[in-house]
């Protein structure tokens, strides 16, 4: 089992760092450019091209070469947490609502849907600014998802 964060906009690394330490899980921090993580033998840094979806493209390769099972990602990228998702990882996004095979058709219409708004000229605001309650519901859905995980053997 490894954590792996599509990390260029996470803002939730350092509670990621924090869970998997306690449940003694390696992390991989996935990103087009060096980000600096903990000096911890738990937590490694994968740094992949500039290139479009090239940390998605690692993480989804990197699922495949592992049968997916027993992972978890963490990305707000709704189209890398359905690719994953048909892999069998467990895929959080940073505000800690999980990403599911029911949750995730509907976040993929949702985004559909907010793309057309935009390219007809329509303003739409993003979504809503990171909040404390983002970072403990985050927290705890993280712990939810390793402990299922390693109570079930998928670890």
């Amino acid at each position: 089992m490894r954590i792996l964060i599509d990390a260029d906009a996470c803002p939730v690394k350092d509670e990621t760092y924090k869970v998997a330490a306690r449940h003694k899980v390696p992390v991989v921090v996935v990103s087009n450019s060096p980000i600096r993580v903990p000096q911890s033998t738990l937590i490694s840094r994968k740094v992949v091209s500039d290139a479009f979806d090239a940390a998605d493209d690692w993480i989804v390769e990197t699922l495949e070469a592992s049968h997916g099972a027993g992972h978890v990602i963490i990305t707000a990228d709704i189209l890398l947490a359905d690719r994953c998702l048909k892999l069998g990882a467990s895929v959080v996004a940073p505000n800690g609502k999980p990403f599911t095979a029911s949750s995730i058709g509907g976040a993929i219409a949702t985004r559909a849907i907010m793309a057309d708004l935009r390219a007809g000229g329509d303003i739409v605001g993003g979504p809503p600014p990171f909040s404390k309650q983002d970072k403990s519901r985050f927290l705890s859905s993280l712990d939810e998802v390793l402990v299922r995980l390693l109570r079930t053997g998928k670890a």
